[in-house]
């Protein structure tokens, strides 16, 4: 029950229906209008607070904090963020993220990957192929092909965004084809950059991610436009 809550509240501040600065409903109030227990209403303030979402004081009531402090990289709150209509400015943030992130990690990729590491990356791209992006599965599969080039780079500060880079990639695929097919397939996109990691060419491997996310903005771009319905 905390969780649904959790999700519930942190939907509302990521859509902007609470905004920093904004008191939450007391604890009383909440939980009778939504008929939950005190106690569960109190788990999911715990949850939003570890995520740097609100803060908790004695007689002030909690209160949504500035934007800069919310853990925006935490894969939940990724989820809550794409589950109502996505701030164009975070969705542009995001793709930034990457672009800085992604190419450097497939230039490393192609210089440090082991068999095992192009293995990986082989069977996700299969089964992205096997199940398309329209599936849930087939964007599990996008995860494992983007974390395996993180991992494969050998550098643990970098692996340790592979869950974060894994639902942006995750959530923004879902985002954009939610009003129709995407307008191109993206996977000979991912192929070309398996391709230049397993060549060992690391300028290659660098410019085909770069051009991968690129592509992927754009898509992005022209599902926002579009809008949802």
């Amino acid at each position: 029950m905390h969780g649904a809550l959790a999700h519930k509240l942190g939907t509302a501040i990521l859509s902007g229906q609470y905004a920093p600065g904004d008191v939450l409903p007391g604890e009383v109030a909440f939980a009778e209008e939504l008929k939950v227990s005190r106690s569960a209403y109190r788990e999911a303030i715990q949850v939003l607070t570890a995520k740097g979402l609100v803060a908790s004081r004695p007689k002030a009531g909690t209160k949504v904090l500035p934007r800069e402090r919310w853990n925006l990289l935490d894969p939940e709150v990724l989820a809550w963020a794409f589950a109502g209509e996505p701030d164009v400015a975070f969705v542009r943030d995001l793709f930034e993220l990457r672009s800085i992130i992604e190419p450097a990690a497939a230039r490393l990729a192609a210089l440090r990957r082991s068999k095992e590491d192009v293995r990986l990356m082989r069977e996700a791209l299969a089964a992205m192929r096997r199940h398309t992006l329209t599936t849930e599965a087939g964007r599990a599969a996008d995860r494992d092909f983007h974390d395996a080039i993180l991992r494969a780079t050998g550098n643990h500060a970098m692996v340790v965004l592979s869950a974060s880079i894994g639902a942006a990639v995750h959530w923004t695929t879902q985002f954009k084809q939610r009003t129709r097919e995407l307008p191109r397939n993206p996977i000979p996109d991912h192929a070309r950059v398996l391709d230049a990691i397993a060549a060992g060419d690391a300028d290659a491997a660098a410019e085909a991610m770069g051009v991968l996310v690129d592509l992927a903005l754009e898509d992005t771009r022209s599902s926002m436009e579009r809008g949802p319905g």
